[in-house]
């Protein structure tokens, strides 16, 4: 069978050019997608300010190769908090290290990871194919149902998935919803950088940065300031969070200069440290921004269409975690759409990535929220917020490891009637049935050798083996048939090629009585020793099949056959065929000599194979959980053995040892039992050798 060629790459256009999309777009062109970001800026004007990497983003961006501590990334090694009067209430040492959270939480400088995120995205030297960068391209428009955007100059273009990250003014957003608008949360941010050496040179500020890499906070009722560092240490930056009306910022705009007098004012009544970093502002570098907020969406996708960062969710600045939310956006979609991923199939897992990232980001969303309100209104409303609780939930997670566990998730409820087996934290189990997608293996090319001598034996004694009532046998004689048979396998596409033994004792001649009086005949299986434990773990889990380990050699030359079943050295079971021959003709042949061996299936060819499945209850010692009887039939097979050659023997040999508790400490009450078993007569001794091997899909629950 000839394999499928690889689906072609996805063309993915990608509209804003910040810190999600472009790493959205470092992600999937590491995917070996085709990768075009359109961004209507000339990507040089990344605010002057810095940006969280807690250890759930930051790990995410260590996948992809970008280590932020090569870009000035600095560890957070404390939080302090004061009140507005200068008065400690909190104090956090994060120097010790960090048991609980893989990756560091580190503080970086904006541009410089805007930068990097850049070069990794764009560089040739990068996995996978460079992404096409189109700066200055503003959007006027994109069709979700066929992927497709317009540029304001008129240039159209195509792709297989769009993603809209275009941050909070987002034209893509437009697609998923009309009447989505993000409204002023009545709060703006003054932002600046200090460098640390200029605060450190004034006796009156330098206790503010005594230490390499604190958080620190001055808490007002209704404004906060916010200092941290970054660039290895050589930059402090500032947040100033404050009432909107006080920065005096006109319209909506987003970034724009700001005012130092209106700073000071704002901050007048903080104590003297706070206002003597603030006097040290740049007030040409001084910016100020509206912190907007935005109703939640019912939806991040429409047709081939994803929203990703503050398109999909503006966040608040109060936890940092901005930024971080849109990395996790931006790894998601490079897992659900990842290398092989078929155009068909990028609708669905569009939807997917809504599954998986919207309730996580709307519920950091509120913890944000609620650690912006003003003092006094925390204090009136009563809801508090546990930190913990947040820390534990937003940095203890990993947006790679859930997105993949998704989307194996997802692939598994395509095919229902895929096989599970212990332990199904993996997903379903591989095995004679399915691969790993599920899908049926090719047993055409399997090869088999089958011995097998049948005897007559005593009725009675066979029947003691029936696990219930309802199996009996079509004859009243006291003389019944038997086989064993010993089978390699090889060349088995579900074994990478390889092979194994088994063997097993089948009575034949049997009927299973129905509830409702129908007649079931067939052979009933009574054990089967094998040599590979992943096909004793799938026969009697997914058949059924009463199945045991041992170790089984098998001896063949010419005219001579002779294999052993033993257990650690210790052997209980032997055949041997003796004068093997060709029959003289195939019109001489008996239909005994024409009739196929049943190999895989063990049994005789009669209407079927019974079998009895018991699986014992946990705990509750003598009470099963599952106990039914099991049929294959013979009839239905999804591939039929082909039978290249049968030997006949003259003679066949066959006998079972009982052996002691010591020998086979887990096996001595099954070779007592076999031993017992009378050999009065060989009817057939004969080896059948061919190709195809059945994987005995057809089996089912008789009642």
């Amino acid at each position: 069978m000839t394999a499928a060629p690889d689906p072609a790459p996805l063309k993915v256009l990608i509209v804003g050019g910040g810190i999600g999309g472009l790493t959205a777009a470092t992600a999937l062109r590491q995917e070996g997608h085709e990768v075009t970001v359109f961004e209507r800026s000339k990507l040089d004007n990344e605010a002057g300010a810095a940006i969280h990497l807690g250890s759930n983003c930051n790990g995410l961006l260590r996948r992809l190769g970008l280590f932020a501590e090569d870009i000035g990334g600095n560890p957070t090694l404390g939080i302090v908090q004061y009140t507005a009067a200068g008065n400690l209430t909190f104090n956090l040492d994060l120097r010790k290290p960090n048991l609980l959270w893989k990756h560091s939480w580190l503080l970086v400088h904006r541009a410089h990871l805007h930068k990097a995120l850049y070069r990794f995205a764009a560089d040739p030297a990068g996995k996978g194919n460079p992404a096409e960068m189109k700066i200055s391209s503003c959007v006027a428009s994109v069709n979700a149902e066929v992927s497709t955007i317009t540029l304001e100059n008129g240039d159209v273009f195509k792709g297989d998935v769009v993603i809209g990250a275009d941050g909070v003014h987002s034209i893509t957003r437009k697609q998923v919803s009309k009447t989505a608008k993000p409204f002023g949360s009545g709060r703006s941010a003054f932002r600046f950088l200090i460098p640390k050496e200029e605060i450190l040179a004034d006796p009156e500020t330098r206790d503010a940065v005594d230490g390499d890499g604190r958080m620190v906070m001055w808490m007002g009722n209704d404004r906060r300031l916010v200092m941290y560092p970054c660039s290895n240490n050589t930059l402090l930056n500032f947040v100033a969070i404050h009432p909107s009306k006080e920065s005096d910022m006109p319209g909506d705009g987003w970034s724009t200069g700001g005012n130092k007098a209106r700073l000071l004012e704002a901050y007048k009544e903080f104590c003297p440290i706070v206002r003597a970093l603030l006097s040290k502002v740049n007030a040409e570098t001084l910016s100020v921004w509206t912190l907007l907020d935005m109703d939640v969406l019912r939806s991040w996708t429409v047709g081939k269409l994803a929203l990703m960062g503050d398109a999909a969710h503006p966040f608040l600045p109060h936890q940092g975690q901005g930024g971080g939310m849109a990395i996790e956006d931006a790894v998601s979609l490079g897992v659900l759409l990842g290398k092989g991923t078929r155009k068909e199939e990028v609708k669905e897992r569009l939807r997917l990535y809504e599954v998986c990232r919207m309730e996580r980001a709307h519920r950091i969303q509120e913890y944000t929220r609620l650690s912006g309100r003003d003092l006094e209104e925390a204090k009136k409303d009563g809801k508090e917020l546990n930190m913990m609780e947040y820390q534990s939930y937003c940095f203890g997670h990993d947006e790679y490891d859930h997105t993949i566990q998704m989307l194996r998730k997802s692939n598994w409820t395509k095919t229902p009637d895929r096989f599970w087996r212990m332990p199904v934290a993996f997903g379903s189990m591989p095995g004679p049935r399915q691969d790993s997608f599920g899908l049926p293996h090719d047993g055409l090319q399997s090869t088999f050798v089958t011995a097998s001598i049948k005897f007559r034996t005593s009725r009675t004694l066979l029947q003691n083996f029936f696990p219930s009532p309802a199996f009996s046998f079509s004859s009243p004689g006291t003389v019944a048939t038997a086989s064993i048979r010993m089978t390699t396998l090889g060349n088995m596409s579900w074994l990478g090629g390889g092979g194994y033994n088994f063997s097993g004792l089948f009575v034949h001649g049997v009927q299973y009585t129905k509830r409702d009086a129908s007649v079931l005949r067939g052979s009933y299986c009574v054990v089967v020793f094998e040599d590979l434990a992943d096909a004793i773990l799938s026969g009697r889990e997914e058949l059924g099949m009463s199945k045991l380990g041992a170790s089984i050699q098998v001896h063949q030359k010419e005219g001579e056959y002779a294999a052993g079943i033993d257990w650690r050295g210790v052997q209980f079971a032997r055949m041997r065929l003796e004068g093997l021959h060709l029959p003289n003709s195939t019109s001489s042949m008996s239909a005994a000599d024409k009739a196929p061996a049943m190999n895989d299936k063990l049994g005789e060819a009669e209407e079927g194979t019974f079998c009895y499945r018991y699986i014992p209850a946990v705990g509750r010692p003598g009470t099963a959980d599952a106990e039914y009887a099991v049929f294959i039939p013979s009839e239905g097979a999804s591939q039929t053995p082909n039978v290249i050659r049968t030997m006949l023997a003259r003679k066949g040999d066959l006998a079972f040892e009982a052996r002691d508790r010591q020998a086979l400490p887990t096996l001595h009450h099954i070779t007592a039992r076999l031993a017992e078993i009378p050999v009065y007569e060989v009817v057939e001794a004969r080896i059948d050798e061919g190709t195809g091997v059945e994987d005995l899909s057809q089996a089912f629950r008789i009642e």
